[in-house]
């Protein structure tokens, strides 16, 4: 009976991972991934929310035996970081992280205050499929704006005495990046160029398929009013994704990365799949 047992169980969670991956059928599930994360106003507060969600989303590929590798890191004033920039590689990693892109909302007391008040900060994460090399792109090298400039990230000395870091900017669309994780001017280019092919790819499929407005929406200003979840550790221990109404008092564990829960909610709601 036991033997019977194990093996309906067995069974019934193999039905159920294939009925999860079929989730997974967008045009661009399957792909490697780029996130981005933003630091929206409040200095210091809201760049230490950003290096907190960084670490949550690096200990979320650990999890899941996805690689991330490190395009871009700007280091914050006092404490955490201005901007960073992750190339993602795993099996659907862009399906999966698709359901990250928005604002995140922080509601802690603040260790930056002498006063020990309640702070809100706000972070956005953005996600891109990475383009493989069969996907037209057309990047005109007169279109395309490089600068080059010393390193402010982790590197020692040699990458701050030499302009290794690269900065690209898109004239037609206004998109700018920016590479400084490699010593070396010419991998920091290639990554640069990779993020940006990953963007315009983006820009494309929005327009190919008439969804510009709905996506603009989605680039919500880093307020109040317009984050998609909410962590709070003060007054007490929640985060809330408040497109899915899924919720967990477990905040530790979700800022060590397990995020599972909201992205397969995200998933499985029918308003969230692409046409």
């Amino acid at each position: 009976m036991k033997a019977l047992e194990a093996t309906v169980g067995d069974v019934e969670q193999a039905l159920e991972k294939l009925e999860f991956e079929a989730l997974l059928s967008g045009p661009d599930d399957h792909r490697d991934a780029i996130l981005t994360i933003h630091p929206g106003a409040g200095g210091t507060e809201s760049q230490d929310w950003a290096n907190m969600l960084f670490r949550m989303y690096n200990r979320w590929c650990e999890r899941r035996g996805f690689t991330a590798n490190l395009i871009d890191y700007q280091p914050g004033d006092e404490a955490g970081l201005k901007s960073a920039t992750l190339e993602i590689k795993g099996d659907y990693a862009y399906g999966y992280l698709k359901a990250e892109s928005g604002v995140h909302r922080l509601v802690r007391i603040s260790p930056f205050d002498a006063n020990s008040r309640r702070h809100t900060s706000f972070v956005s994460v953005h996600v891109y499929p990475i383009v493989s090399d069969n996907v037209e792109i057309e990047i005109k090298d007169e279109d395309v704006r490089i600068d080059t400039y010393r390193s402010s990230g982790a590197g020692g000395q040699h990458v701050n005495k030499t302009s290794s870091a690269v900065r690209l900017t898109h004239e037609p669309t206004g998109i700018v990046v920016t590479c400084q994780s490699e010593r070396s001017q010419h991998k920091n280019k290639d990554a640069a160029f990779l993020v940006l092919k990953a963007r315009l790819y983006q820009l494309k499929k929005e327009e190919e398929l008439a969804k510009m407005a709905k996506f603009e929406e989605t680039k919500k200003k880093i307020e109040w009013g317009s984050q998609i979840r909410s962590y709070v550790f003060h007054p007490y221990n929640m985060v809330k994704d408040h497109r899915t109404s899924v919720e967990t008092g477990n905040v530790s564990a979700v800022m060590d990365g397990d995020l599972d829960q909201f992205i397969e909610a995200y998933l499985r709601d029918p308003q969230f799949r692409e046409s």
